[in-house]
């Protein structure tokens, strides 16, 4: 029997209603009190509003266990309602946004450790972990709260595997040395009545260390997509590993096996972009942004199409960032920043330097949001002189789909 539909977005914008049984819902409920390590005592906070699926594994396991539910309530707190929340209303469990966790994060550490009351456990999902979170966490002095990572998709009953990263905010974990460009935090192994499988374009598993795409089998998967037969059939598979007809959900997500057994999370399959040839992975650029010390919050997007601010067509990268409080971001100098760490085709086309992120009423980067931006390069402009200046710049707006060219500007970044 069906216990809840949950609509998601769909990559073609059109949103899909995820149906999730009873059975489902009841035995991932008790899963969740065993990771969450719930009981009576505890004060748990409904962070997620009522549309996002995080609001399921936060209002029902604690119930379950008779524990207390603080409500959040509509507004989105910033740090500092967060923590006279957290101490006011003695929270002790709280399940975050990672966009959110990592906000907290690092304005926690600019103040240094304080008292966080009885706060106890902290988890973090919906998105990629980062190292720089991570460091964040460990200077505003979080060392006696534990740290786990979340993932799972809504189609999987909310969370599906989950990674203690107490041992990474503790410095004890060997994130220096990773590889700089793609820092990874593990999502860790999967919960009861899960199956976790990499798998290839063929469906064949992949050995460790070699990425592929991360499919969920068992037996709380959701029934399927709300009135979408066909949708329902391309996402939920046959299990060719299960003799008891058991189905698959693949997630679209790239992953890989560690040699401990635990799975690093690389990113979206649709997140890595094709740009004039070059396959590129979004978040190593967001990486490096965020390894800039003025650098608070960053996203990194293409943009598809002609249009008014792209007038050629095409993709083209575009970087949002955010600075923090006391410093000021120039985005010519962010972008020779990037420029020694990157190769010249995953350089934004445009850098939007923004007051904050915008965030949903979830806590998630909401990427609908964002302004669209301006490729252009008025403030160092100088107009060609002369007239082999002016027929070349001619040619390269023509070719382009650029309005302006500059004596100085470059091709290629143009």
């Amino acid at each position: 029997n069906l216990a809840y539909i949950i609509y998601t977005s769909g990559s073609t914008g059109k949103p899909k209603g995820v149906g999730v049984a009873h059975h489902a819902l009841v035995e991932h409920a008790q899963v969740a009190v065993g990771f969450f390590g719930l009981g009576s005592t505890d004060r748990m906070l409904q962070f997620s509003t009522i549309n996002f699926d995080g609001f399921i594994e936060q209002l029902f396991p604690p119930l379950c266990a008779g524990a207390a539910i603080v409500l959040r309530g509509p507004a989105l707190w910033d740090s500092e309602a967060f923590y006279r929340e957290l101490i006011e209303k003695r929270i002790t469990v709280a399940d975050l946004t990672t966009a959110y966790w990592f906000m907290l994060a690092q304005d926690f550490a600019r103040g240094g450790p304080r008292d966080y009351g009885l706060l106890r456990q902290v988890h973090a999902g919906g998105e990629a972990m980062s190292p720089e979170g991570l460091k964040a966490w460990r200077e505003a002095g979080f060392d006696g709260v534990t740290l786990l990572n979340t993932y799972g998709p809504t189609e999987a009953a909310v969370t599906a595997t989950v990674s203690n990263c107490s041992g990474y905010s503790q410095g004890n974990d060997e994130i220096s040395s990773q590889v700089p460009v793609v820092p990874i935090v593990s999502i860790g192994s999967p919960l009861a009545a899960r199956h976790i499988y990499l798998l290839d374009a063929n469906l064949t598993p992949v050995p460790p260390g070699i990425p592929g795409e991360l499919c969920i089998g068992g037996e709380l998967l959701a029934r399927g997509y709300l009135n979408r037969g066909g949708l329902t059939a391309e996402r939920f598979i046959a299990d060719p590993f299960d003799e008891g007809g058991g189905r698959l959900y693949r997630t679209g997500d790239l992953a890989r096996w560690r040699s401990d057994g635990q799975i690093e999370y690389l990113g979206r399959l649709d997140h890595q972009v094709k740009i004039r040839g070059f396959r590129i992975e979004l978040g190593e650029i967001e990486t490096q942004l965020l390894a800039q010390p003025e650098v608070r919050e960053a996203v990194v997007v293409a943009r598809e199409g002609a249009g008014a601010s792209n007038p050629g067509g095409g993709a083209r990268l575009v970087a949002y960032v955010s600075a923090h409080a006391t410093t000021d971001l120039d985005a010519a100098r962010l972008r020779e920043a990037l420029a020694r760490t990157l190769p010249d085709y995953m350089l934004p086309s445009a850098i939007v330097v923004l007051e904050s992120l915008p965030l949903n009423p979830s806590g998630k980067v909401d990427r609908k949001a964002l302004p669209e931006p301006e490729f252009t390069h008025t403030e160092h402009y100088e107009a060609p002189q002369g007239e082999a200046e002016e027929v070349l710049a001619g040619i390269w707006g023509q070719v382009l789909g650029v309005a302006e060219v500059g004596r100085h500007d470059n091709f290629f970044e143009l």
